[in-house]
């Protein structure tokens, strides 16, 4: 979601005369009231300013409506029906081009219009393996990338963020920003805006698609971590330890600051708790599964401990380049990630462009612990990349060493 900013207006409020320090308490209050969190709170500029743009049926509305809680829903990941060298897939592409060893890969000469249901599976499995998969020049319409997603899993549909005016798009999320309200720093930090999709609810979302509809001629940017190689970067003794952690993950804030903006919250806010290692259930690695925008505490240790290994993590989600994949927007891009194993962020640094956007968000299983998953599939649990080294004929690394493997460049 994007940065909200504040009515110039409200900047000058504090100006008081007899009962001037009363006056400005009131006004700083009034201006504290304004400063949503970016994250959490929903941009309204989308309202007004229609002119002649050609999307204007697909700008974001808040309907005043009231939904059930949910509850279980029966996922099968289609991955794990697709050809593991994903043959069909590859094959119609005229490119495939991997960004980083760890995450990201862009095929060209795919019309997602066109998939048969066996390439719909094997995108999958890549998107299981390479964490996000990118693609260009996409004329598939919102109607078609909802069939897409629901291949995938039923659709989930948001609480309080916007929804399509166009009527029965309710599972449609809108992501929608222009050149009405400039974004204010003061209101947000960029390591509080990474996240992974809705990860409160019961079952958080799976192969999740975003395209890209208007976009400025620049920035805009958006960045995804992988919380496989988060994982694979520490010492086999603290991935054990955290593989007996849990989380609390929250909508709470989110449905807060929706209120805040005076819009109906359609669905009353959930906490759940999820493992802080999970694991794919269709490639079996194991990946870090917290983010700074939900996930509140560990469960079970002292506050203390807590806040430093959350504190860890994040800062490695959102600082550590070897993880990360940025991908430069165009109109009609589309990005497919799946929210079990990635993180992503995007760049606010577009304005006074428009960047509007339509998201498909299929959900997935409930978050499987390690424990968990080898219990009830009586498979070990690998590191993503360890696996790879032993596919590659890599010798493994030698952990116990004392040997610097520093880098320079």
């Amino acid at each position: 979601m994007a940065p909200v900013a504040t009515a110039d207006a409200n900047a000058t409020a504090t100006n008081g005369t007899a009962n001037g320090p009363v006056k400005a308490a009131k006004a700083a209050a009034s201006v504290a009231t304004q400063l949503f969190n970016p994250f959490y709170s929903p941009d309204v500029s989308g309202d007004a300013n229609d002119g002649d743009y050609p999307f204007a049926n697909l700008k974001p509305h808040w309907p005043d409506v009231k939904w059930e809680p949910l509850g279980e829903i029966e996922v099968q990941d289609r991955g794990h029906f697709a050809d593991p060298e994903k043959k069909s897939l590859l094959s119609a592409a005229s490119k495939v081009q991997h960004l980083t060893p760890a995450i990201g890969t862009e095929l060209s000469g795919i019309d997602l219009r066109q998939l048969t249901d066996a390439q719909k599976d094997e995108l999958a499995l890549l998107v299981a393996e390479r964490g996000v998969v990118f693609f260009r020049d996409q004329e598939i319409s919102i109607r078609e990338q909802l069939e897409l997603g629901r291949h995938w899993g039923p659709l989930h549909k948001h609480a309080t963020t916007p929804v399509p005016r166009e009527p029965g798009l309710e599972e449609v999320h809108v992501v929608y920003n222009d050149g009405s309200r400039r974004p204010d720093p003061s209101a947000f930090s960029k390591l509080e805006l990474w996240h992974s999709d809705v990860s409160y609810e019961l079952q958080p979302p799976s192969a999740t698609s975003l395209k890209v509809i208007t976009g400025p001629p620049y920035g805009g940017d958006t960045l995804w971590s992988s919380g496989y190689a988060l994982y694979s970067s520490f010492s086999p003794g603290f991935q054990k330890y955290l593989e007996g952690l849990s989380a609390v993950h929250s909508a709470v804030a989110q449905a807060d600051g929706a209120r805040a903006a005076g819009h109906t919250v359609r669905r009353e806010p959930v906490e759940s708790v999820h493992p802080v290692v999970r694991v794919h259930p269709v490639t079996g690695w194991k990946s870090i599964y917290v983010n700074p925008g939900f996930t509140r505490r560990i469960v079970g240790v002292p506050k203390a401990e807590s806040d430093a290994i959350l504190e860890l993590l994040f800062r490695q989600i959102a600082e550590n380049p070897d993880f990360q994949v940025r991908f430069r927007w165009e109109p009609n891009s589309v990005a497919i990630w799946d929210n079990r194993v990635v993180t992503h962020s995007a760049t606010f640094d577009f304005w006074p462009h428009t960047r509007h956007a339509l998201r498909a968000t299929p959900h997935g299983e409930r978050p499987t612990s390690v424990a968990d998953y080898e219990k009830a599939t009586g498979k070990v649990a690998k590191d993503r990349q360890l696996e790879l080294w032993k596919q590659q004929g890599l010798p493994l690394p030698n952990l116990d060493s004392t040997v610097s493997r520093g880098y320079t460049d």
